[in-house]
């Protein structure tokens, strides 16, 4: 393996990865409830409690690269599988984040910080599942 060190970015990486974590910290003290994605998506589909901080939530995570846009160039978006395999693996992230009970950012970001045992085990489990289906498409199937 060989790094781009041209486009290594370590130090927005990291000033991202400090506000994500940011801003699940605040998401927790200020409303004591998990910054887990799927679960936010859920409450505003399904109406729960909270649904309007929960909402503007999510529309902040959607404008953030936008407004981020103002100020740098934004990363050109590359996708090279089909509508078909987009469409699969979303429906299967879905299923998983149901039957997990929670999704990357509910259990990886925040479960693991609160020391969550399932949490553990669900992002385990997930990167497990991720590494094992990179290997077969890359290496065994050639993708």
């Amino acid at each position: 393996m060989t790094i781009d060190w041209l486009n290594f970015t370590p130090w927005s990486a990291l000033g991202g990865g400090a506000l994500i974590g940011l801003a699940a910290a605040l998401f927790v003290v200020l409303n004591g409830r998990i910054a887990g994605i799927s679960g936010l998506l859920g409450a505003v589909v399904e109406g729960g409690e909270g649904r309007g901080e929960k909402a503007l939530f999510l529309l902040g995570l959607l404008l953030a690269p936008l407004l981020w846009g103002l100020f740098a160039a934004l990363p050109p978006i590359e996708f090279h599988g089909g509508w078909l395999s987009l469409g699969l693996a979303g429906l299967l992230v879905g299923v998983g984040t149901r039957y997990g009970a929670g999704c990357t950012s509910g259990h990886g970001v925040c479960g693991i910080s609160r020391l969550s045992p399932r949490s553990l085990a669900a992002t385990l489990a997930f990167m497990a599942a991720g590494f094992a289906t990179v290997f077969v498409l890359r290496h065994l199937l050639g993708g």
